[in-house]
């Protein structure tokens, strides 16, 4: 065979391994499409919240049973960032604030003895702050990517409680109040779990879990999060997201003033993404 046959022949296998290899690499270093190298969702989580809270004293002690309040949208911050193709950083962040009231008045007659006249109230004002940040691991096949995590979780909690009461009868009267003024503020260790499934590039399914325990210390209890929901890009590197998630925080404290605190929020949580 001539020698520029020969020639022509080695560059053109040649050319086809080169092809052949680069397009395998490209193949096996590719995304899934479940996955960005980077995104950043700002929104808004429209929760219902509900809460119990247990104040000591050293006079006695109260608990405020379950209070349900109205719904409130609290601002909700999170991103991820891919390192390695199959690992990567996962932050979410949002804050609670909120103000709670009571109060009574009864008036009792007591025939010829008069009247007995009693009133009571009290006042608590909560401030909320939760950040986690977790390093991923994720497991791809496909459309699908199933991820696992640990991290370390912050949080903070304000209170400013107070109660008064009084009592008038049989010609005499007696008032008397209590406020208080707490913060707490705890790192904790994270453990999460999370799914990413893609329908389309731009149509995406997503499901979150995670937990916080906090032992010993003067605060100990358990933060868990909870959510999932639906991804649409309508242009590449923008869209939105629709997701409902439940948060349970449960922490107590061996101490007078807030002695228990449970916070559950849950409701939907609408978002702008933009993914890079």
């Amino acid at each position: 065979m001539p020698a520029h046959r020969i020639a022509t022949l080695t560059l053109a296998g040649a050319a086809v391994l080169l092809a052949s290899t680069a397009a395998m690499a490209q193949q096996e270093t590719s995304l899934s499409p479940a996955l960005d190298r980077f995104s950043l969702s700002v929104g808004g989580f429209y929760a219902e919240p509900s809460v119990n809270i247990g104040i000591g004293t050293p006079y006695g002690s109260f608990d405020s049973g379950k209070i349900t309040g109205d719904r409130v949208t609290l601002p909700r911050i999170s991103a991820d960032l891919l390192l390695f193709e199959s690992q990567g950083l996962s932050f979410d962040y949002f804050r609670y604030s909120r103000d709670y009231s009571t109060s009574f008045a009864n008036a009792y007659s007591l025939g010829p003895f008069g009247g007995l006249g009693v009133a009571g109230g009290a006042n608590l004002a909560l401030k909320l702050e939760s950040a986690k940040l977790s390093y991923r691991w994720w497991f791809s096949s496909g459309n699908t990517a199933i991820g696992a995590g640990v991290g370390a979780a912050y949080y903070g909690i304000k209170s400013e409680t107070g109660a008064f009461g009084s009592l008038a009868g049989f010609g005499t009267s007696y008032a008397d109040s209590f406020s208080r003024s707490d913060g707490d503020s705890a790192v904790a260790p994270l453990l999460e779990v999370g799914v990413r499934h893609a329908f389309t590039p731009d149509f995406r399914l997503f499901a979150d879990a995670s937990g916080v325990r906090k032992g010993g210390g003067g605060v100990h209890g358990n933060i868990y999060n909870a959510q999932v929901g639906l991804e649409y890009f309508p242009v590449r590197n923008v869209g939105v997201a629709l997701a409902y998630g439940v948060t349970d925080v449960d922490l107590k404290r061996d101490d007078y003033g807030l002695t228990r605190f449970r916070l559950k929020l849950q409701g939907p949580t609408l978002s702008l993404k933009a993914r890079f």
